[in-house]
């Protein structure tokens, strides 16, 4: 006779694997807190699904083979992949990306319960389809980069607090250091060699090293906090994500950048417009959302705007060779590039006027 099990009470002890490392992943290190955290918040869109919803939430453990039994679990998990859905895009709001990213915690979820806890459940995590958006990147153009670096009369007119958060941000612009690494970053991190300074850095998420020359730029901002004695000190004084997105997007609205800049997120493949103000209809603008990740993705476009190869990019960022994620950037710089190539097409075309 097949065995029952509720779910919730499984899914709380594979959050706990993961908080206390007893999970490792394949490469045999600990899993992130990060993503301990996302299982954490899977579990309680779970409960809250099922409190709401009253979903008899569980995993059947298949003994025999039976066609009859078999295919009623696949209608069982059919059926919760659409109310979960449902639960998720009209209930909470939530975007493809965000859906798709718990229903991979769910399906990681259940894989974990087949290979590590040997419990005969099926591949029916198979049809939790993991749906994805491309959403736009957005970098700080040329110009606005320059402006933050040299801009002395808009950097004295910052209160202090600013005036550290713009440092750090143009840094950031600068090494192509996620945020968790950029405030890591330890005073020992920087060295002279030849009288040239370079960073290096082990990503916590990858634990990639990458090694950068620093520019004259980046080089000032580093003389200006590396103050303390002990070369184990963090060269940034700390700040939480929330804060510093939140300096940031006063810095980008001091600075002007007030521009309009729509925001289309995807609901089952359907895009949606998203509003600052809903009921308004008030449009985002570039300072509003403007974030920590900008950083990250302004240096890798620049680079690659620049003709830097692909290989010295993915060395300096930390990207892997087939990394998905490094080849949105390729993509946004073609897009660049192509413009740069129709000027120089459109020097050949005839004059519209000798025609």
């Amino acid at each position: 006779m097949e065995k029952k099990l509720p779910l919730i009470p499984l899914f709380e002890q594979f959050v706990q694997e993961n908080y206390k490392g007893r999970r490792l992943k394949p490469d045999g290190y600990r899993i992130k807190k990060a993503t301990a955290y996302n299982y954490a918040n899977t579990l309680k869109l779970l409960r809250e699904f099922t409190e709401q919803t009253g979903f008899d939430l569980r995993v059947r453990i298949l003994l025999k083979n039976n066609p009859a039994i078999l295919q009623a679990e696949r209608n069982y998990w059919k059926k919760f992949y659409r109310k979960f859905c449902y639960f998720l895009y009209q209930k909470k709001g939530c975007f493809d990306n965000y859906v798709g990213s718990i229903m991979k915690n769910i399906r990681t979820f259940m894989g974990f319960l087949n290979r590590e806890r040997s419990l005969v459940i099926g591949d029916y995590h198979k049809l939790l389809y993991v749906r994805k958006e491309e959403v736009e990147i957005m970098v700080l153009q040329t110009k606005q980069l320059q402006f933050l670096i040299n801009d002395q009369d808009f950097h004295r007119s910052l209160p202090s607090h600013l005036k550290r958060t713009k440092d750090i941000f143009v840094f950031g612009c600068s090494v192509a250091l996620r945020f968790s690494d950029l405030f890591n970053v330890l005073q020992r991190d920087v060295s002279y060699v030849d009288d040239h300074c370079y960073l290096q850095v082990k990503s916590i998420k990858t634990q990639r090293v990458s090694r950068i020359k620093l520019p004259a730029y980046a080089v000032a901002i580093v003389k200006k906090y590396k103050r303390q004695k002990s070369i184990s000190s963090k060269l940034f004084p700390a700040v939480c994500l929330r804060q510093f997105n939140k300096n940031i997007q006063a810095i980008a609205l001091k600075a002007g950048w007030t521009y309009p800049l729509g925001k289309t997120r995807s609901q089952n493949g359907r895009p949606h417009e998203v509003y600052k103000v809903h009921s308004r209809k008030e449009t985002y603008r570039f300072c509003d959302l403007i974030s920590s990740h900008i950083m990250r993705r302004t240096a890798i476009t620049s680079m690659l705007m620049a003709g830097v190869p692909e290989t010295v990019v993915r060395q300096v960022s930390g990207h892997s060779t087939n990394s998905a994620a490094f080849y949105r950037y390729v993509s946004f710089s073609q897009s660049y590039l192509d413009q740069q190539i129709n000027r120089l097409h459109s020097l050949y075309e005839p004059d519209p006027i000798s025609v």
